[in-house]
């Protein structure tokens, strides 16, 4: 098909506004931490608005009148579009500070948090929580996790230091920053309109309106379209629990994409990497299908590469998962070597005051045998070897004064039965870890579950998500052709969303290796 140069005009005038909107609004923004400055206020400029500042002007510290009492509300917010947790904050993985505030010729007398989102935790803000502090003229604030738009608000009341005589203070130097973030992922100074002015808003949508006008009205002239790449017909999805929002979210898209595509998922659809596989299998199996033809209406996700035996089972790799020790916050631990973790799954070690922990007993909660989730646990952290036997089969069941081990059918069921049980220790991929807020992740070694870490070889428990076919399935089925969705874009962002990595988008990309077994 010829394209005519008027076609290609109107493309143009589509494409240009498109991509300055796409980077302004999605790639520009996407990982942004940004503070503003509400309030920065001394006494003396509040006595011009009030008939009486007397009690202002008496405030004391230390039995001592402030000298030149002012005061600063700060508002740290995510200001871009994916959520932000601990290991995004540039900062050793030791250190609790993420952000620190300096107010140069003033010293800090008091603070508070006067405001939060409702999805930010206020344990980050208790007194003592590691990382909420001032020292002299800097308050430092920790590693507090944000959600997209969450936000809290910082007052600190301040007095002059001693040897500074200029009439007006600077302002304050915020010091933070995220990793992958934009324009050198540091803390940025933000506006009303976090995003974009109100006037490269208009601009941009004007522009966007006038070039699809212009585009609609040539390409409607056009003999021919290219046709929207869907496909038609029933697709069932199983495996991995870890991958399971993945897919549940790419589903209902690619659904709303091609209304003549239907995936039906239920509660019980992915039951584990092993349970997928042997599903998939038998599906192959009754079909009958002739050499050299794929079976085109399933597929299977795996943690991992599947076992021996099954050669019509062909991979495809999808992106890196990363998965993490859980613990119940009695356990007083967050950092174990190597070493300590495969003792703990050996039976030696049975109680947290034996890794530098609080004296209480250690509950093991593990996934049911099939999870690909555990199989990674085994073959790559704990060298091979497996957890010890059951103790009991209802993980309500465990006794807290003695160690025991219980196994449960999915990760949501493992965080929280870990998250209620005292001293208990289990595993999961990170995002879904990351989502509780009542269980704690642990360093392995010093390192957390990052990709940097997994990258450079320092962070051992990860593992590969394959998607499996029976055979290779036609071009035009619909299982091939949401392997393409997945791939695509969209797909990709819902990929990042969930915590876990495109292999196309992999440093290394031969970390995402596939099996040939």
């Amino acid at each position: 098909m010829s394209v005519s140069w008027g076609s290609l005009a109107a493309i143009l005038g589509l494409a240009v506004p498109v991509a300055a909107a796409l980077w302004e609004f999605v790639l520009a923004g996407r990982k942004r931490l940004g503070y503003r400055v509400q309030l920065d206020t001394t006494i003396r400029d509040s006595a011009a608005s009030g008939p009486d500042t007397t009690v202002l002007q008496r405030m004391q510290w230390d039995g001592t009148n402030l000298r030149d009492p002012s005061v600063v509300l700060l508002r740290i917010e995510n200001a871009g579009w994916r959520p932000l947790v601990a290991a995004d904050y540039v900062a050793p993985a030791n250190d609790p500070v993420g952000i620190r505030i300096a107010f140069p010729g003033r010293r800090v007398v008091g603070m508070t948090v006067t405001e939060r989102s409702t999805q930010v935790p206020p344990t980050f803000f208790v007194p003592g929580a590691e990382g909420f502090e001032t020292t002299g003229r800097v308050i430092s604030l920790p590693k507090v996790i944000l959600n997209r738009r969450a936000h809290y608000k910082v007052l600190a009341v301040l007095d002059r230091e001693e040897g500074f005589s200029d009439p007006e203070f600077p302002e304050p130097e915020v010091s933070a920053g995220v990793v992958g973030g934009v324009r050198g992922g540091n803390i940025k100074k933000t506006a009303y309109y976090p995003f974009a002015s109100r006037q490269v808003r208009w601009l941009l949508a004007s522009l966007i309106l006038v070039s699809a006008t212009q585009s609609a009205f040539t390409l409607a002239g056009d003999d021919e379209a290219a046709p929207l790449d869907c496909t038609t017909g029933t697709l069932h999805l199983s495996g991995s629990t870890a991958f399971a929002p993945v897919l549940r979210e790419a589903a209902k898209r690619y659904e709303e994409t091609c209304p003549e595509a239907h995936i039906p998922l239920t509660a019980t659809s992915f039951k584990g990497s092993v349970d997928g596989l042997g599903a998939l299998a038998a599906a192959g199996a009754d079909a009958r299908l002739p050499d050299g033809r794929g079976l085109g209406s399933r597929l299977t996700f795996s943690d991992g590469p599947k076992s021996d035996g099954r050669p019509r089972l062909l991979p495809r790799p999808v992106a890196l998962s990363l998965f993490t020790l859980v613990v119940h916050p009695d356990a007083g631990v967050e950092d174990l070597s190597l070493k300590q973790v495969r003792d703990i799954y050996a039976g030696t070690v049975t109680n947290w005051s034996q890794v530098r922990g609080n004296d209480v007993p250690i509950h093991l909660v593990s996934r049911n045998p099939g999870s690909g989730t555990r199989t990674t646990l085994e073959q790559q952290v704990l060298d091979g070897g497996g957890p010890p036997r059951v103790t009991t089969a209802d993980c309500a069941g465990l006794d807290r004064d003695r160690p025991g081990r219980c196994e449960v059918g999915s990760t949501g069921t493992l965080l929280d039965t870990v998250a209620a049980t005292p001293g208990a220790l289990g595993h999961s991929e990170v995002g879904a870890a990351a989502a509780h807020d009542d269980v704690r992740q642990i360093r392995i070694d010093g390192y957390p579950a990052t990709l940097e870490g997994a990258d450079q070889g320092a962070y051992p428990y990860w593992q590969t998500e394959i998607a499996y076919t029976y055979g290779e399935p036609p071009a035009d089925s619909i299982a091939a052709g949401f392997l393409r969705y997945l791939a695509d874009e969209v797909g990709k962002d819902i990929i990042r969303a969930e915590g876990h990595r495109p292999c196309s988008e992999l440093d290394k990309p031969l970390l995402c290796r596939p099996s040939t077994s």
